[in-house]
């Protein structure tokens, strides 16, 4: 037998390793031409160490000679015993020299590294998917094979992952473990909730390496990079709409059925799309979360405030081909172009009445309810228009914002101005 003198004569030619016994150097060299010459009977699982191999067999043989005292737990390696100690310890022995992360296993602290260099050293055989972990591999390899292993017990659900699983468990159970500190929301997906604090925070870290577009989420990334590829593989069967997102197909085909599952639990507002109830939502909240920073304007939608800053810009994007009008927002010129074709598109379903702006409709249709939602803070004047209202309340603080180009005449209402106008005779003046 060797005494141990600390002398290391035998040294890898790759990486300049060096140790005391000739096996170890055969062993380490095994790193590197990835040679591994003991083989499972069982299974089609090898390794490199003899030891590895004598271990694994455990996992066929159900040996489990390694038990915890504290809670049952009992395994086959004594190694894995001692990381298991750690969970009732708090022991987190490793360390991450970049960001100071601690973990209690050696194997843990080498995955976490890899969200700091990088590295995907696991990749699938079948596309070009890589990833980080062995776990996520076998994962996705299943999407190729279609395998779904993990069923549920209420329902026909099944899937690849045990994770999965799990979540999908919590449809049924109602549980929602995963809550919002800022606002109390609970969901019961971890990945959602970090969608949610994203609303907060308004962190998008997806963003379009070909335009300006960024969001919150992954998935809403890859819809998005469909619109430069023109690739539209959704289509509608009823007017051979096409788009890149099964979503926009399905908020689209509402359009056919009129389904509108969104309402409002205040009024008796509904929609076809979630996003135009969130933003309706706000008007009873009074929330206004977007500000300019121009002027002190604010307002609940993001892309009501692009259409503002355009008043600041002076840019007018969409243009009519008939008589070269110019406007801020694509609807305005939509709403315009009715003015040349006649199209009156809303109709009332009460008499025959039709309009080609759906607000005159539903201004309309409170002559046949009865409904005047504008309310006078000074007497007990009511209308059905917000106009008829700013129109009242100058009865009341006398401003007469219209005045004549002419001569000093002034008052409360265009109309009146456009009548006055025509006791200058022969004067041409636009109002």
């Amino acid at each position: 037998m060797r005494t141990y003198t600390g002398e290391k004569p035998y040294s890898c030619d790759v990486c300049g390793y060096s140790c005391s016994a000739k096996s170890t150097l055969v062993k380490h060299m095994r790193t590197h031409t990835g040679e591994k010459p003991y083989s499972c009977q069982v299974c089609e699982y090898s390794c490199a160490l003899k030891s590895n191999l004598v271990r694994h067999m455990k996992i066929h043989s159900g040996e489990k000679s390694h038990t915890c005292e504290v809670c049952g737990y009992s395994c086959s390696e004594k190694s894995t015993l001692v990381i298991h100690m750690r969970t009732h310890t708090g022991e987190t022995p490793h360390s991450c020299i970049v960001c100071g992360y601690s973990c209690s296993a050696q194997s843990t602290l080498v995955r976490h590294m890899r969200s700091h260099t990088g590295e995907k050293p696991y990749s699938c055989q079948v596309c070009e998917y890589s990833c980080s972990q062995k776990s996520n591999l076998e994962s996705h390899i299943k999407t190729h094979t279609g395998e779904k292993p993990h069923s549920c017990d209420v329902c026909q659900y099944s899937c690849s992952t045990k994770s999965t699983l799990v979540t999908h468990m919590r449809t049924h159970n109602g549980k929602k473990p995963h809550s919002c500190d800022v606002c109390g929301y609970s969901c019961s997906e971890k990945l959602t909730l970090v969608h949610h604090i994203r609303t907060h925070t308004r962190e998008m870290p997806y963003s379009c390496q070909v335009c300006e577009y960024s969001c919150s989420q992954k998935l809403n990334l890859v819809s998005h990079m469909k619109t430069h590829s023109d690739e539209k593989p959704h289509s509608c069967e009823v007017c051979g709409y096409s788009c890149s997102a099964k979503s926009t197909l399905v908020n689209h085909m509402r359009t056919h059925t009129g389904e509108k599952p969104y309402s409002c639990q205040v009024c008796e507002y509904s929609c076809s799309l979630k996003s135009n109830l969130v933003s309706h939502m706000k008007t009873h909240s009074g929330e206004k979360p977007y500000s300019c920073q121009v002027c002190e304007y604010s307002c609940s939608q993001k892309s009501k405030l692009v259409c503002h800053m355009k008043t600041h810009t002076g840019e007018k994007p969409h243009s009519c081909d008939v008589c070269g009008y110019s406007c801020l927002a694509q609807s305005t010129l939509v709403r315009h172009m009715r003015t040349h074709t006649g199209e009156k598109p809303h109709s009332c379903e009460f008499c025959e009445y039709s309009c080609s702006h759906k607000s005159a409709l539903v201004e309309h249709m409170r002559r046949h309810t009865g409904e005047k939602p504008y309310a006078c803070q000074v007497c007990k004047y009511s209308s059905t228009s917000k106009s008829d209202l700013v129109r009242h309340v100058r009865t009341h603080t006398g401003e007469k914002p219209h005045t004549c180009q002419v001569c000093q005449y002034s008052c409360s209402e265009k109309s009146n101005l456009v009548q006055h106008m025509r006791t200058h005779t022969g004067v041409n003046i636009r109002t």
